[in-house]
């Protein structure tokens, strides 16, 4: 990861100024929203493997990051440098910028725990026709987490990514993943001149939904609190094992299994459980019913998932929360689970190239 943040190769170019059911509330204010059975007492390490299953989008490991660094096309051989206007120096991320100088821009936004590889395979697609800026969050996939480490991030990460759009004077298309599609969202609400279009992949407007249907964010402070604390103290070794199992639940594809688990734990764990529970304790769905900007929303659905939600409850989830948004097309991806551009590459790229023409 250390190359990748201070320079790109050939095209890559980093820039940076371093710069179910809802139990009962006990007096505690404790939430046991996510229970397995009916009246079955859960650790805090099954609660919090819950929750990643849905929040954790965690992806490839450092090789693969450097991977995205080389050369994507003979295109891309011109350099990025011609686009010098970019200088903006965000504190929060890094980004390199790939693709062709002069095309359309796309900013891409990796989930929770992810690195910028997790858009590897869609980033070799677009880098003809597209100059494409991919995001590293600064604390996942082993980038060191600087200023993420203490206070809020998503609200920062926000106003940051609308600094360097602001900078670089682009207009671009904008592309999130789970943690990413929620801080898109954020965006295109706050600075609705920002973005173009969105592509939304498997994010919902607000989360808590998918363990209690009629969750606010103030009852759900309580329960986002007891789990951060939770998922703090969960021992080290404990904490490196729950990895695997949670990406067998995000991802079908064994080998993509193997670098979600890796990626996931060279995490920074504060970074990570802080991002996690702000992702829980956002609501957006009145928010969306405002955002004028065309967005294609993917999602996932998989009929073989064992879990709850289950998968037609998540459909319903996400056909309801993206409702009052005027002008989304939403697509379901069979066969796939939360990273939909491992499971089901073919149908990911298909959708998003042709939203993007």
């Amino acid at each position: 990861m250390g190359n990748d943040r201070k320079k790109g190769n050939g095209n890559g170019r980093a820039l940076r100024d371093d710069s179910q059911k809802s139990k009962s509330y006990g007096s505690s204010g404790a939430v046991d929203w996510v229970a397995g059975a009916e009246g079955l007492e859960e650790t805090a390490m099954e609660r919090a493997m819950k929750v990643m299953q849905w929040l954790a989008t965690v992806a490839l490991v450092l090789a693969g990051v450097m991977l995205l660094v080389k050369p994507l096309t003979a295109h891309a051989q011109e350099p990025a440098a011609k686009a010098g206007s970019l200088t903006a120096g965000p504190t929060r991320f890094t980004v390199v910028d790939a693709g062709t100088v002069g095309k359309p821009d796309v900013v891409l936004i990796p989930g929770l725990s992810s690195s910028r590889a997790v858009w590897d395979g869609e980033a070799k697609l677009l880098a003809p026709n597209y100059r494409l800026h991919l995001v590293q969050v600064d604390g996942f996939a082993g980038a060191p987490a600087g200023v993420n480490a203490t206070g809020p991030i998503l609200a920062g990460m926000v106003d940051e990514l609308h600094g360097y759009i602001a900078a670089g004077g682009i207009h671009p298309v904008v592309v999130g993943h789970s943690l990413g599609g929620l801080l898109a969202l954020m965006l295109a609400d706050k600075y609705p001149g920002d973005v173009r279009k969105m592509v939304i992949v498997d994010t919902l407007p607000f989360y808590a939904v998918l363990f209690n249907p009629n969750a606010t964010v103030e009852a759900t402070k309580p329960y986002a609190e007891q789990m951060k604390q939770q998922m703090l103290a969960i021992p080290a070794d404990q904490y490196a094992g729950m990895q695997t199992m949670i990406a067998a639940q995000m991802v079908k594809d064994p080998a993509g299994q193997k670098l979600v688990a890796a990626s996931s734990g060279a995490s920074d764990r504060a970074v990570v459980v802080e991002a996690m529970v702000e992702d829980l304790l956002t609501d957006l769905r009145e928010d969306v019913a405002k955002i004028q900007t065309p967005t294609l929303v993917l999602y996932e659905y998989d009929s073989t998932m064992q879990q709850q939600p289950d998968p037609a409850a998540f459909e319903a989830a996400m056909k309801a929360g993206y409702a009052p948004m005027p002008h989304v097309t939403l697509v379901r991806v069979d066969g796939s689970r939360h990273f939909i551009m491992y499971d089901q590459p073919a149908k990911f790229d298909a959708a998003v190239e042709g939203f993007l023409k």
